[in-house]
């Protein structure tokens, strides 16, 4: 028996079920479909989880709710966005005063006060009138739409499903004002993406626990079950998306399931580093896996996690610099902070002076110097270092064999300047097993998304290479008096080792 549409609807209905979501079927619910949202859950819900505010200030919400109209779709979204993440700030007169309030759109303090809700065939009426296939609402507010297709037809299949999401911004784009991301799947293939993604930047969520899986497609129920567990997609909504913006317009950012979990680890080992030996350890994350973003989306939590913590970013170039502090810059909305960058030796001096909370700072490590007084004491400060890998921040003091000259390892003249910070390292190149100075400095692998697993889940494409061997055509005479020298070095007491050192060393 063929899997129709129909029937997988009705299995991701019964999932959701499972996972304690409420189930309702769209065409049952009075309502107007002019409105996007489930207005009268909404203003249940509004109520329960705003429990000290007045039905005055909950209905003037829900009216700047009805009423944003300014700009793009995506600007709108942004306002949305904000909105959800950090409630609504009203302002309005009893008769005898006026008030200035914030009314929480959602409780991420206490999930199981917020409405879980799964309805289908929800029909909504702008330019044509469309009904999305499933829409996940959370407190009345139509938050994730799912656009589903047939698994037992050839003709359709995933990419049918974002064709039709792309036609839904065209034709209903009001409902999108108020949407957290869009998912597309046809049983064998389901991915998530936002508002601004195009096709190709969908992903999939492989895993419910965060070990990851290599294989092309994963099951539908690990994507929906490891997405929406009630305490994972509030989580998802509150510190894993974020608007990265500049002069061109704004890219609306969902985390994929490796940052998400990657972040998770390296929050939690802050937490422990941040009280013990302030080596958090090393996040490993190949190069095209978003590692930039990763970042930010660990900065964002860190603030929410930690009390005021002060966050630098260490680069070991000018270049990278410049990129981190450009990628942090666009996201400075969802950082709720603006990122600073250290001119020179003295600028980071003065940032640091006398700063006893909060603070995004960049620097490269030539701007640290040896110095008797350190640069702070406190012990919630972060250090991020970037490229760890080839850094190689040594502790040890080493001794210039012709000068005797002493220098200190880089490692060193940080942590003097820093002493009570803790440091994370983040890497996309496996570190070799001969290179102890980087996790000395920063401590064993917090997190591993190497090329193999990227790959198989399109976030980075494959390399394809032919190996060839070149004829050099070297004259034999010269190679026989190469081979002599090799000799007279070993009659004149030179090892082995030593011998193999200087043969690759030489170039042809």
């Amino acid at each position: 028996m063929s899997f129709t549409e129909n029937s997988y609807e009705k299995a991701l209905i019964t999932l959701y079920e499972n996972l304690g979501y409420q189930y309702l079927y769209g065409p049952d619910i009075a309502r107007d479909y002019y409105t996007a949202f489930y207005e009268e859950q909404l203003v249940n819900s509004l109520t329960k989880i705003n429990p000290t505010k007045s039905y005055t200030a909950i209905d003037e919400a829900i009216t700047k709710l009805k009423n944003i109209e300014t700009g793009s779709l995506v600007q709108k979204n942004e306002l949305f966005m904000d909105y959800l993440q950090h409630g609504i700030e009203i302002s309005y007169h009893d008769g005898v005063k006026q008030h200035n309030d914030i009314i929480y759109l959602i409780d991420f303090n206490n999930i199981y006060r917020n409405d879980f809700q799964v309805i289908n065939q929800w029909t909504f009426v702008e330019h044509s009138e469309k009904r999305a296939d499933i829409i996940i609402f959370i407190n009345g507010l139509p938050l994730i739409i799912i656009e589903l297709k047939s698994p037992s037809r050839e003709e359709t299949d995933a990419s049918e499903a974002y064709r039709q999401l792309r036609n839904y911004m065209k034709e209903i784009p009001s409902l999108f004002i108020y949407n957290v991301f869009c998912i597309m799947s046809d049983m064998a293939c389901s991915k998530a993406g936002t508002i601004t993604s195009k096709e190709d930047r969908y992903m999939e969520w492989k895993t419910k626990d965060g070990i990851y899986k290599s294989e092309e497609f994963i099951d539908y129920d690990v994507f929906f079950e490891g997405m929406f567990i009630k305490e994972r997609i509030i989580d998802i909504i509150k510190n894993f998306i974020c608007f990265s913006k500049d002069e061109l317009g704004a890219a609306k950012i969902l985390a994929g399931y490796h940052q998400y979990f990657a972040v998770k680890k390296a929050i939690e080992r802050t937490q422990k580093a941040t009280q013990g030996n302030g080596k958090i350890g090393v996040f490993w994350h190949t190069q095209g896996s978003g590692k930039s973003l990763s970042m930010v989306f660990y900065a964002h939590l860190l603030q929410e996690e930690l009390s005021q913590p002060t966050i630098i970013v260490i680069t070991d170039r000018n270049d990278l610099d410049d990129q981190l502090y450009t990628q942090f810059s666009k996201c400075q909305q969802f950082l709720r902070q603006t990122p600073v960058q250290a001119k020179n030796r003295e600028d980071l001096k003065s940032l640091l002076s006398g700063r006893e909370a909060n603070g995004i700072i960049f620097t490269t490590m030539q701007k640290f110097e040896e110095s008797k007084e350190a640069l702070s004491l406190r012990r919630n400060i972060v250090v991020i270092t970037d490229e760890a890998h080839r850094s190689q921040y040594g502790f040890e003091e080493k001794v210039d064999e012709k000068t005797g000259k002493i220098s200190i390892g880089t490692a060193r003249i940080i942590h003097n300047s820093l002493p009570n910070a803790s440091f994370i390292g983040f890497t996309g190149t496996p570190i070799s097993t001969k290179d102890r100075d980087t996790t000395e400095v920063f401590g064993d692998y917090i997190d591993i998304y190497d090329m193999t697993q990227a790959v198989a889940d399109g976030a980075t494409c494959p390399v394809f290479y032919e190996s060839r061997v070149i004829n050099l055509n070297l004259d034999e005479e010269t190679l026989k008096a190469i081979d002599d020298e090799y000799e007279l070095l070993a009659l004149e007491g030179a090892t082995e080792e030593q011998i193999e050192k200087v043969k690759e060393n030489v170039s042809p």
